[in-house]
């Protein structure tokens, strides 16, 4: 076995629980996320191709401060929603993930083929005449597909200083690697790192899965969110504790799927009419999730206020559904 392949079986368990956290991403919060229209990953969540980009500069290595660069980075350009942060975690384990999938088929790939190669270098070191003959219509049959360089080279090592009745399997040989460009000594050396690479990104994935379990991703979110750096500009926003910095961003998205509104502008405003007031309505949540909500959405591009008494009132009524509660 490898030692690539060796990672990879020590993994194992952690792998597996790093799989099963998919069930942190429900149906209905994944339809929410932007998706592509167009690319190689259309369809696929805007936050998924960011982070699968992340991990292929990265070669799988994971650390806080590069993503948080690359996050604030592409915001510059194209500002991301409170779900698409709050996403990028489980998109990480899943790209990562998959790319050891990708890796793990390579493995058994390469392995495949050094097993094809023994079976027919033990043939031809059996120096039976019958044999050699299938032998050769084996070569035959494999000049008519592409030449796997992990076959080549294990034929190679098993051929190389054998006897000289050998050579024209190693000429064919020879000539099959001329066909692309290369030569023996290229291909092993080749094989070798690419062995070496294939390990590397292993670790590198592996090591980033543990990395992914250790951050605070609350504490993250709220550091790349503009959502966050609008609520903060000139009010309290900062002093309150998480749940209610959480209510607040639960509202600006509300708010945002019943207007044309981004979630951005929308913390903008109601940060802009908090620093305008003052008392109770010089909190951002004033206009967020009290009394002040009502003159928010009543500003021009804003949903009728009925928009959102009807949301709080389903959502209470589902809530009292799955709790016992009664509804509000």
């Amino acid at each position: 076995m490898s030692p690539a392949g060796e990672w990879l079986i020590d993994s194992f368990r952690h792998r597996g629980a790093a799989a099963r956290d998919r069930n942190h991403l429900p149906a209905r919060f994944y339809r929410q996320l932007p998706k592509l229209a167009e690319g190689a990953l259309h369809g696929y969540p805007r936050v998924h191709a960011l982070i699968w980009a992340f991990v292929a500069h990265t070669d799988s290595r994971f650390e806080v401060e590069p993503l948080r660069r690359t996050i604030t980075a592409y915001q510059q350009v194209q500002p991301l929603t409170i779900g698409e942060l709050w996403a990028i975690a489980i998109s990480l384990r899943l790209v990562l993930i998959e790319n050891l999938r990708r890796l793990a088929d390579a493995i058994v790939s390469d392995r495949d083929a050094r097993d094809r190669a023994d079976r027919l270098a033990d043939t031809l070191l059996q120096g039976d005449p019958e044999a050699a003959g299938g032998s050769a219509a084996r070569l035959a049959q494999l000049e008519r597909a592409p030449l796997d360089p992990a076959f080549a080279v294990q034929l190679l090592a098993r051929l190389r200083e054998c006897d000289p009745e050998l050579q024209p399997t190693l000429g064919w040989l020879d000539a099959q690697l001329a066909r692309r460009g290369t030569t023996a000594d290229e291909a092993v050396r080749a094989q070798h790192l690419q062995q070496i690479a294939t390990l590397t990104s292993i670790r590198h994935a592996i090591t980033s899965l543990r990395g992914v379990a250790a951050v605070d991703w609350s504490d993250f979110v709220e550091q790349v969110s503009l959502v966050d750096q609008a609520l903060r500009d000139g009010t309290p926003y900062d002093t309150y504790d998480f749940a209610t910095r959480d209510r607040y961003r639960h509202a600006v998205e509300e708010l945002a799927r019943q207007r044309p509104a981004t979630e951005r502008e929308i913390a903008t405003r109601a940060a802009h009419h908090a620093r305008a007031a003052t008392g109770r309505a010089a909190d951002p949540g004033y206009w967020l999730v009290a009394q002040g909500r009502a003159d928010l959405e009543a500003e021009p591009g804003s949903a009728p206020p009925w928009a959102s008494a009807c949301a709080a009132r389903c959502g209470a009524s589902r809530r009292s559904r799955t709790s016992g509660a009664s509804p509000r």
